[in-house]
C-alpha cells in the first residue's frame, strides 16, 4: 500500500548514497528505490513531504557517520504530493507496523495530520510541540482545530520554546486554563534538562524550524531574531529520540528557497542525526516496564500525605505517580516524568507544579 503514495527516490540521490563511504548515513539505509524495501526488521523511515526541502535536508544526512545497527533505517522517499490526505494514511502504515516515522516537510500545517494518523490509537495520546509561538486562534492555525474543543483522543498537549512577546494573551490563557505544559524559550535555555520530561511524555512530537534564531536557520518563513542555537535544538531532538514511548517525530517549516549555502539545510539534519543517537540508545524505561526503577516515597508530615517517586538504574531519569484514582484509557499517563529537582523539591515538602498540573489533568 505504501508505495501508492510515495514517490521513490531520485537516481541522483540514490548514486550519491552508493558513492559515499562505508561509514556514512547514506551507505548504511534501505532506499526506497526501484522497489520498496523489505520493512521486516525496519525501526525508523524517513518520509519526506515537500521533494526538494527533503531531499536538500537528505543530502546533508546522508553525508554523515552512520553508528547506529544496520538494516532498521529506511528511506522510503516523497510523498506523491505534499498533502495531509497522503501523510496521514502513509504514518498510519508505520506505526501499525511498529515502525517510527520521521516527517521532513516544509509546510508547518502538516503537523496536524501528524497528530491525525492516530485515529485508531487505543490509548489517549500527548502531543508535544517545539515552536516559537502557539500557532493556535484562527481556523487555520495548526493546532486550533485539535484544542478548540480539545480533540478526543487527546489527553494532554506540550509547548516548549514559547516566546511571550510571539502570543495573545487569551492564547496563554488558554494553555494555562487546560493545564497544558509550557516551557518558555527563556527557561529551557537556561536549563535545557528541565524540557526533557515534557518531551518523554510524548506520543509524537511536531518541532518547527521557526523555533530557532534566524542565524541558525534562515530557511524559514518570518524567521525570528530569537530562539534556539543549534546545539540546544539537537539536544531537544536527542531528548526526544530517547523517550520510549514517542513513536513518531516531525521536523516542519523548511523552505529550501529561503535558505542560505544549505544552512538550515545542515541544521536540520544535524536534529535528525541526534534523533537518531537518541532513538538507539533508549533503554526502555516506563512506560514499557517498571523493571529497573527504584521507588522512593516522599512523606508529606504536615498534611499527613505520601508522593511516590520512581528513578531508572539505567538511565538516571525520575516519574512521579499521580496520587489518585485512574480511568483505565488514563493508566499509561498515570507515572508522570519530571525531574530530580521535582524530587527535591518535594523532599522540602513542596508540591512540584508538575504534579498540580497532572492532578487537575486527571480532574
Amino acid at each position: 500500500m505504501l508505495q501508492n503514495w510515495l514517490k521513490p527516490l531520485s537516481s541522483s540521490l540514490l548514486k550519491a548514497g552508493e558513492n559515499l563511504p562505508d561509514s556514512c548515513f547514506g551507505k548504511n539505509i534501505l532506499p526506497f528505490g526501484d522497489r520498496l524495501p523489505d520493512l521486516r526488521k525496519v525501526k525508523i523511515a524517513l518520509i519526506g513531504v515537500g521533494e526538494k526541502e527533503a531531499n536538500a535536508v537528505r543530502t546533508s544526512l546522508y553525508r554523515m557517520v552512520f553508528p547506529f545497527p544496520k538494516g532498521v533505517v529506511a528511506d522510503l522517499g516523497n510523498l506523491r504530493k505534499a498533502d495531509a490526505s497522503l501523510l496521514i494514511p502513509v504514518v498510519y502504515e508505520l506505526l501499525t507496523g511498529r515502525i517510527l516515522p520521521v516527517i521532513i516537510a516544509g509546510k508547518n500545517d502538516l503537523a496536524r495530520a501528524q497528530f491525525l494518523a492516530y485515529q485508531d490509537a487505543k490509548a489517549l495520546i500527548n502531543l508535544v510541540v517545539v515552536d516559537e509561538r502557539f500557532r493556535f486562534g484562527s481556523r487555520e492555525e495548526v493546532y486550533t482545530p485539535l484544542l478548540q474543543p480539545v480533540h478526543p483522543l487527546l489527553f494532554n498537549f506540550g509547548l516548549v520554546g514559547f516566546q511571550a512577546h510571539q502570543a495573545a494573551p487569551e492564547a496563554v490563557d488558554f494553555l494555562i486554563r487546560n493545564n497544558f505544559d509550557v516551557v518558555r524559550l527563556g527557561k529551557s535555555r537556561a536549563a535545557i534538562e528541565e524540557t526533557e520530561p515534557v518531551l518523554r511524555d510524548a506520543d509524537l512530537l511536531a518541532f518547527h524550524l521557526g523555533a530557532l534564531k534566524q542565524s541558525e536557520a534562515p530557511g524559514v518563513e518570518g524567521a525570528s531574531p530569537s530562539g534556539y542555537f543549534t546545539e540546544e535544538a539537537c539536544q531537544l531532538c536527542r531528548y526526544a529520540g530517547m523517550s520510549d514511548k514517542l513513536t513518531s517525530f516531525g521536523l516542519y517549516g523548511f523552505h529550501n528557497d529561503l535558505d542560505r549555502d544549505t544552512q538550515t539545510a545542515q541544521v536540520a539534519a544535524q536534529m535528525l542525526w541526534y534523533f537518531f543517537e537518541g532513538f538507539f540508545n533508549r533503554k526502555n524505561d516506563y512506560p514499557v516496564s517498571k523493571t529497573g526503577l527504584t521507588e522512593y516515597i516522599v512523606e508529606y508530615r504536615q498534611l499527613n500525605y505520601q508522593l511516590t517517586f520512581w528513578k531508572s538504574a539505567g538511565s538516571g531519569r525520575w516519574w512521579m505517580q499521580v496520587p489518585v484514582a485512574t480511568k483505565k484509557k488514563h493508566e499509561r499517563h498515570r507515572l508522570v516524568p519530571c525531574s530530580y529537582q521535582d524530587y527535591q523539591q518535594a523532599c522540602r515538602e513542596e508540591l512540584p507544579e508538575r504534579l498540580m498540573q497532572a492532578l487537575q489533568r486527571f480532574g
